[in-house]
């Protein structure tokens, strides 16, 4: 099971998010919002009419008050309640439009921004995918998003329309009564710097729990393609204590993050409600002394309380935005990353390679992108050539850099110096998709995906392979057993392919290598899960295959080897030896102990 994590961001980073700032990072999601602007801006529109509408409402019922109450008039009083019944509906209905025309265009941008993102982490480097786990990228395609939506859809437009409603309410109530106007506006400052101290520490705590969200999940993803492991060697304990901590240690970061949200709110809350009564009592006072009519008072206070919800609100928009501000910093240190370049060493137009030079290493070296500066190189001056229509075996001590090498010709990483060429020409002149349909590969450890075993077979064709390619390739594979299958090569194979046994995956991962007759054939010690009488089987078959086309062959067994025409010994990191399997065995001192199967299995 993989064990990579993805660091956290370093909250003292200046990039971190103390030092970003919520609205630059947000503003990132406007190329994804522009296609849907209007209804957005719009559907704002349209809940800021809403919102007046409702402060229209505490005007009426001063007309009510100093009007038809006043003067006992039950027709008046009945005209009022009508107005009061027909702004209510008119509201309801505003606000209910507004929620339909944000769904539909917000959901299509959350679908376009999750297949973007889908998009860039195939084209993103192996060695990307080797440093993050899969439960982070996860969480980014997921909850992240979501909480994406959940801004767009609603504290976006709120911080915007409760702002209006606010402004056009205090004007209401100065209009009404400036000095009581002045007594409601005495919070405002206070609230505004606990919203500023608020944002800073909880975008912290925030960005905190959505990393630890994608650990969480790493452990459940690694648990549920492990079970095998776990339940084999008893080990449901030791997860589920390690789930246990992930997740006690989130549940004390989400209280951290309710414990700054109530502190905000208690502030946020409290401090208006003062001030509401302190303007009651003071109106109060006033109307006793005629200074004031009840109208007015009941307006100014009706007016208030309209503005408790856009005031309350400030702490849990705020708080949502924030989250929304961290989600998408965690979306963009994705998208970010730089993708693989589909031609790096030449221009438009290239020709496709024409057969007649084989598979070349110039003077290769490479070295893993994040390892040590003063950390010798995995592969050093790899000056291999294995001719046309020749099968070359590879052959070398565990850790020896086999693997990698192989990883080198369908530029699954890139050399670090020297070139590697097919047929003459640099593989780095040829776009990633020319290249790998001339380059097939089967690694040891094979992937089957959630499909028919057709299917996963014919992922190795250029999509114009039929039942008859099908055929070939699983009889060259020995993979007859996927007839006896209950819907034979229809069978869905299951996640992982984990219903299946090793040696078939394996089988089934050779088929997938030959099934696009390859002119390059790289195969990462495809046989090492069969029995001794399926390998004998297969490399009969596999012989015919690799007498068309040009391979470089992983190799453990004696077996194996003896499938190639060539020898390469790599040891340390370099091409010591180079012959027929009979020279080396008679002439090398480490192939022949290799050979014998009594090396140590060194990493």
């Amino acid at each position: 099971m993989p064990t990579t994590r993805a660091p956290a961001k370093d909250m003292t980073d200046p990039a971190g998010p103390a030092g970003r700032s919520a609205v630059r990072t947000l503003l990132r999601l406007w190329p994804y919002v522009r296609p849907v602007r209007v209804r957005l801006f719009t559907a704002a529109f349209v809940a800021i009419v809403a919102s007046c509408v409702g402060l229209v409402i505490p005007l009426v019922l001063k007309w009510m008050v100093d009007g038809p109450v006043a003067d006992r008039d039950p027709a008046g009083v009945w005209l009022g309640a009508l107005y009061l019944l027909l702004l209510g509906v008119a509201e309801a209905l505003l606000f209910g439009l507004r929620r339909w025309m944000v769904a539909r265009p917000l959901s299509h941008v959350e679908a376009e921004m999750r297949a973007e993102l889908y998009r860039h982490l195939q084209r993103l480097p192996v060695a990307f995918h080797d440093r993050w786990a899969s439960g982070q990228l996860l969480s980014r395609a997921t909850t992240d998003l979501m909480l994406l939506r959940m801004f767009l859809a609603f504290p976006l437009t709120f911080l915007l329309v409760n702002g209006v409603t606010i402004i056009v309410g205090v004007v209401i109530m100065l209009v009404q009564d400036w000095t009581l106007g002045l007594v409601i506006l005495g919070p405002a400052v206070p609230v505004m710097i606990t919203c500023i101290v608020f944002e800073k520490r909880y975008a912290e705590v925030a960005r905190l729990a959505q990393d630890q969200v994608g650990d969480l999940t790493t452990v459940v993803e690694e648990s549920v393609l492990g079970i095998r492991i776990i339940k084999g060697f008893g080990r449901h304990r030791t997860q589920a204590r390690a789930f246990h901590g992930l997740s006690r240690t989130l549940r004390g970061t989400e209280l951290r993050k309710a414990g700054l949200l109530a502190t905000i709110w208690g502030v946020i809350v409290t401090l208006p409600e003062v001030a509401i009564g302190a303007a009651l009592v003071l109106g109060t006072v006033r109307v006793a002394d005629g200074q004031l009519s009840a109208g007015t008072l009941v307006a100014f206070l009706s007016t208030a309380l309209a503005l408790r919800w856009p005031v309350d609100s400030i702490g849990f928009l705020l708080a949502m935005s924030q989250e929304a501000a961290t989600a998408t910093e965690r979306y963009f240190e994705v998208m970010d990353a730089e993708p693989e370049s589909d031609r790096s060493a030449a221009g438009p137009g290239e020709p496709r390679p024409a057969e007649g030079d084989g598979l070349r290493f110039h003077h290769v070296g490479f070295r893993y992108p994040d390892a040590p500066a003063d950390s010798p190189p995995v592969l050093e001056d790899i000056d291999l050539h294995i001719r046309p229509g020749e099968s070359m075996a590879l052959v070398g001590a565990t850790g020896s850099g086999k693997t990698t090498l192989t990883a080198l010709v369908p530029r699954l990483h890139e050399v670090t110096s020297g070139r590697i060429t097919l047929d003459g020409q640099d593989i780095t002149a040829l776009p990633r998709a020319e290249l790998r349909s001339l380059v097939a590969v089967a690694f040891e450890e094979p992937t089957l995906f959630s499909a028919s075993v057709g299917e996963n077979v014919l992922m190795g064709a250029d999509g114009t392979a039929g039942a008859a390619e099908l055929d070939r390739a699983l009889d060259v594979a020995q993979a007859g057993f996927v007839r006896q299958l209950p819907q034979g090569t229809a069978t869905q194979v299951g996640e992982q392919g984990l219903s299946l046994s090793g040696g078939q995956r394996q089988r089934l991962a050779l088929a997938r290598a030959v099934v696009g007759r390859p002119r390059f054939l790289v195969l990462d010690d495809p046989l090492s899960a069969l029995d001794v009488h399926t390998e004998a089987a297969v490399e009969a078959a596999l012989r015919r295959v690799l007498a068309d086309t040009t391979a470089l062959i992983v190799a453990h067994r004696p077996s194996t080897v003896l499938l190639a025409d060539r020898v390469a010994l790599l040891s340390g990191g370099r091409i010591t030896a180079v012959g027929t399997h009979h020279e080396l065995l008679s002439s090398n001192a480490e192939y022949a102990h290799l050979m014998s199967g009594e090396q140590e299995d060194a990493s």
